[in-house]
């Protein structure tokens, strides 16, 4: 099922510990493991380099078929193999400890024999520093350990076959008997001594990482609609992307997969984006995950002290600054260049952030939250530049390199005062400039609807004079700008359905399917806006044709093509799983109000 070594990105499945992800192939191979991070080097990349990036395979040596699934209410995969001559599972996890973290990553593959007699193979090809480190391989008590500076990784082995290192790759074959188990673990260190570990330690923490998944997923959440398994499993998913200890949404946990095969449009999605933050938090709040909505604000709020009172669009996970973007020499995934680390888009003027950014924290204080003084205060004086700077070009929702008044910019301004407005009646934020803030948005609200709208188009366009429409403008319905029954905000969904839908997807904006796929996001927002116009059968029709564009484990990339139902884009995708969530329980709620 490899092209050129390159597997479907439909054919991952993500696993992970809060702090890095790990992807495994439906042919058992581990293809993009970043140690110690979401954002830091690659130890397997084969991802975007599949004969030097490196790669953990585990499988039978003869043909077989295979299945897959996540363990309920985890994110603990299972991989069945099946042959002429028997059936093997393998349960891949990253482990947790007690629920928390031990001090190493620990990837742990467990191979149990289910009927006859099936011959397995594993091969672990350690690359560090995206395939440009020097990784040196050696055995230390027995145990293959391979090392690059201060990067360091154990591969401890039980009933495994005996390991044999050559070449750069541990290796090893053996013979897997129904009713017999094989162990293998992954112990990843950074500036700290590597660990090895006993069996029963290793056996202990998967059993636990199998509980602790449950009871988290048990403990907080509350949905039980009629999408209750992807509700659910995107639930899980954005867990694996807010990152251990600070609480920060990483958008994705990968970087340069394309957004058209051979296309040069790949980005680097390793970082926490203040639009997304306004999503997920509402996701959180709205399903009961208030410990964890509590966490990720108050990360976010922390990034923002660097740059008070300017929003940026990005920050890193840990809080910080994105200083630069530079391009790695890879082929890329399926010879998709450039390879990026970084983002450009962190130096971008995007009015949207401000916007997300009130959302967010009106989302937090809906939730029954309060506002320490000096944070009430930071906000209004965020409040305060904006209403100097709303009417600066900037690059939009899309971070396009054209400045310009992007209509969704201007939208997600108002949103901002709109909020701000409702915090200072609680008291929230200072009312001092209260009466300049209502007469800010009204300004924008006019200038919106006599600009940005079309008569002749029948839709609120991309930009002021454009004949282009874009999808973003779907999120007025969620913001409650207008009515989402309203006439505007019905003809402008009619013509986006129109012109930018291939059916149930949606581009982004006009001119795109030549350059990208659909991106999956737009189209659950169109579900969400449907729900929130009343027209809840038609939203929840669409809502099942979208999930059945979900791979065999319910995951989503950024886009697919319409086409095919190829993936595409960086993978899971942040933003298409929160917008699941939202779309399931708007749709399901009939919400006519605000975001």
């Amino acid at each position: 099922m490899r092209t050129d070594g390159y597997a479907p990105l439909r054919d991952y499945a993500a696993i992970g510990d809060g702090r890095t992800v790990a992807l495994v192939a439906l042919d058992g191979a581990i293809d993009w493991l970043c140690l110690p991070a979401h954002d830091s080097p690659t130890v397997f990349g084969a991802l975007l380099d599949p004969e030097g990036g490196g790669r953990w395979t585990f499988a039978p040596t003869e043909p077989h078929e295979v299945e897959r699934r996540y363990i309920p209410e985890t994110n603990v995969l299972e991989t069945t193999f099946k042959t002429v001559n028997g059936t093997v599972r393998v349960t891949d996890a990253m482990a947790l400890q007690d629920g928390g973290l031990p001090p190493w990553v620990e990837l742990v593959r467990k191979a149990e024999g289910l009927s006859g007699s099936v011959p397995m193979s594993w091969s672990v090809e350690p690359r560090f520093g995206h395939g440009q480190g020097v990784t040196r391989l050696e055995l230390r008590e027995s145990t293959p350990v391979a090392t690059d500076g201060r990067d360091a990784i154990a591969i401890s082995s039980w009933d495994a076959g005996e390991a044999v290192v050559e070449n750069g790759v541990i290796r090893s074959e053996f013979g897997l008997h129904a009713g017999k188990t094989a162990l293998l673990a992954l112990s990843g260190v950074h500036e700290s001594r590597v660990h090895f570990q006993p069996r029963d330690g290793v056996e202990l923490r998967l059993e636990g990482t199998i509980a602790a998944w449950k009871r988290w997923l048990r403990g907080q959440g509350a949905y039980d609609g009629p999408w209750k398994e992807a509700v659910l499993r995107s639930v899980l998913v954005l867990k694996l992307l807010i990152h251990t200890p600070t609480g920060a949404i990483t958008a994705a946990p990968t970087t340069s997969l394309p957004e058209r095969i051979g296309g040069d449009k790949n980005y680097d999605y390793r970082y926490a984006w203040v639009r997304d933050s306004s999503f997920t938090l509402d996701a959180l709040l709205r399903l009961g995950y208030h410990e964890q909505a509590h966490e990720s604000f108050t990360c976010l709020l922390g990034a923002l002290e660097s740059t008070h009172p300017r929003v940026q669009p990005i920050y890193t996970i840990t809080g910080d600054l994105l200083t630069e973007e530079r391009q790695l020499d890879l082929p890329g995934y399926r010879n998709s260049r450039p390879v990026r680390v970084g983002n450009d888009a962190a130096d971008q003027l995007q009015l949207g952030g401000y916007g997300a950014l009130l959302a967010t924290t009106w989302h937090y204080v809906r939730d029954g939250n309060m506002l320490d003084e000096r944070t009430g205060g930071q906000l209004g004086e965020v409040v305060d530049l904006l209403a100097t700077i709303w009417r600066n070009e900037d690059s939009g929702i899309w971070e396009l390199p054209e400045t310009r008044a992007y209509t969704q910019s201007k939208i997600a301004a108002w949103e901002a005062f709109d909020r701000a407005l409702g915090l200072a009646a609680q008291s929230q934020v200072p009312d001092a400039n209260a009466a300049a803030w209502q007469q800010t948005a009204d300004e924008i609200r006019a200038w919106i609807e006599e600009n940005c709208w079309s008569e002749e188009r029948g839709a609120y366009t991309m930009y002021p004079g454009s004949d282009a429409l874009d999808a973003s403008c779907l999120l007025a319905a969620r913001i409650g700008f207008g009515e989402p029954d309203g006439d505007r905000n019905l003809r402008t969904m009619a013509a986006l359905r129109r012109e930018l839908g291939h059916g149930p997807l949606l581009y982004r904006y006009s001119g795109m399917p030549e350059d990208e796929g659909a991106f999956v996001p737009c189209s659950f927002w169109l579900v969400e806006s449907l729900a929130r116009a009343g027209r809840q059968d038609e939203a929840a029709e669409l809502m099942d044709e979208l999930l059945a564009l979900g791979n065999d484990v319910g995951l989503f990339s950024e886009q697919i093509d319409p086409g095919s139902g190829e993936f595409l884009g960086n993978f899971p995708q942040g933003l298409s799983h929160l917008s699941l969530v939202n779309a399931a329980v708007n749709c399901e709620g009939g919400f006519s109000g605000a975001g």
